[in-house]
């Protein structure tokens, strides 16, 4: 059982996978940093000094942070964009790479059609 989890843990997906999560929870940290501390407050200057972070609504006891919710979406669609160029970028180098040229025969098999034909003479 041990082997069969290190061969399952260890095949090209698994560890792809794993590092793409950890590639893109640093990402996300990089673009929540840029997101809240760089863009909400131009936002924030242009809408005229609103702070989102603040933004909430009373309800009774309850609190609701609808700003923090505004600033996440931003995060969110900064990230789609993002991510949306890199597909584009690795698909236009995809068309650009040149077909493989075919694999050479086989020494042996040329040899047996060299054979073949002799015999069909």
């Amino acid at each position: 059982m041990l082997k069969e989890f290190k061969d399952f843990a260890m095949k090209g997906n698994v560890v792809d996978l794993a590092v793409g999560v950890i590639i893109g929870g640093a990402f996300g940290a990089i673009v929540g940093a840029v997101v809240d501390h760089i863009l909400m407050p131009i936002v924030g200057i242009i809408t005229g000094g609103v702070n989102f972070d603040t933004l909430s609504i009373k309800v009774g006891e309850a609190e609701l942070k609808y700003g923090m919710a505004i600033s996440a979406a931003v995060k969110f669609i900064i990230i789609a964009f993002f991510l949306f160029l890199v597909i584009k970028a690795i698909n236009k180098m995809k068309k650009a790479e040149p077909p493989a040229p075919p694999a050479a025969t086989p020494e042996d098999i040329v040899l047996l059609r060299e054979i073949r034909d002799a015999l069909k003479k």
